[in-house]
């Protein structure tokens, strides 16, 4: 049995998180890693997504579904028996494909879709609370997005005056004739929707990172850190962090600022990193805004 929309009686949900993408301008870490792999405060994307599904009361593969491609074997893995996997061939499907290739297993239902690589905290509430008000009261036929408002609210790519922050719900009737091929909900569900007046945002009340750039990347990191330190306790410091993420059984014996350590990466003594993303094997990318 799926989740309602309500609290009773509304229209059944299930949950599509799309995790195929290539993250190209994360490269060269999502050589490694997909994107949705990639730890944000010491927790892959895709876990904290699961997670804020699971705060819905959204949760196994009955009624979550995960979407791969990009190095689609570690998705897979990753996953496991938590979700059903929708695995891609060839080159990835894009939002709206990847949706489409999902139809019989969506089968009727509304479909709450999440961007894998969406960073989002509300410190008033809770993962999974701080979104249902996408779900309160909808009708099934409707299509809604979560928004935070737009610097410019007349730029391209917003909705009414709002940013995409990482989650839209679709109904089943605008998701059965979407084909399976390459395709991007913004045109083929979200903007026809909105030009039939048949498309709400409903405001996010937190923080929202899209992470698909270093910069943003790193900003969700130390966001998720909260001003200090992050540090799993299987890590080993002996050197000097500030304001940063040290991963599982990385080791630090120099100086590390406003940066992420990826798990099993290290900082030699003497060595200083300011503001990078550092892999195991000295794979250093720098992050911050210039």
């Amino acid at each position: 049995m799926t989740a309602p929309a309500s609290g009773g009686g509304g229209p059944e949900i299930c949950a599509v998180v799309l995790a195929a993408g290539e993250g190209t301008r994360l490269r060269p870490l999502t050589e490694r890693l997909p994107k949705a792999l990639c730890p944000v405060g010491n927790t892959p994307l895709l876990d904290r997504a699961l997670a804020r599904l699971a705060g819905l009361g959204l949760s196994g593969p009955a009624r979550v579904a995960v979407n791969a491609c990009y190095l689609g074997d570690q998705v897979v893995a990753h996953v496991g028996g938590r979700a059903h996997l929708s695995v891609e061939p060839g080159d990835p499907l894009g939002t709206a494909g990847g949706v489409a290739n999902l139809r019989d297993w969506i089968a009727g239902r509304g479909v709450l879709v999440g961007n894998a690589d969406a960073y989002l905290a509300d410190p008033a509430a809770a993962p999974g609370p701080d979104v249902a008000a996408l779900l309160a009261g909808w009708d099934g036929e409707t299509v809604r997005l979560l928004g935070l408002p737009a610097d410019d609210p007349a730029a391209p790519g917003t909705f009414d005056g709002h940013r995409f922050v990482g989650f839209s719900l679709l109904p089943w009737r605008l998701v059965r004739g979407l084909p399976v091929e390459p395709g991007d909900l913004v045109r083929a569900v979200w903007r026809p929707a909105e030009a039939a007046g048949a498309l709400t945002v409903v405001p996010y009340r937190g923080t929202f990172y899209d992470t698909g750039t270093p910069a943003d990347y790193l900003a969700a990191n130390l966001h998720a850190a909260g001003g200090g330190n992050l540090v799993d306790p299987s890590a080993t410091v002996t050197g000097r962090c500030r304001e940063s993420v040290v991963g599982a059984g990385a080791t630090v014996r120099g100086e590390v600022t406003r940066s992420v350590l990826w798990p099993g990466a290290e900082v030699a003594a003497g060595e200083r990193l300011t503001g990078v993303v550092r892999a195991p094997g000295g794979l250093t990318v720098p992050a911050a805004r210039r």
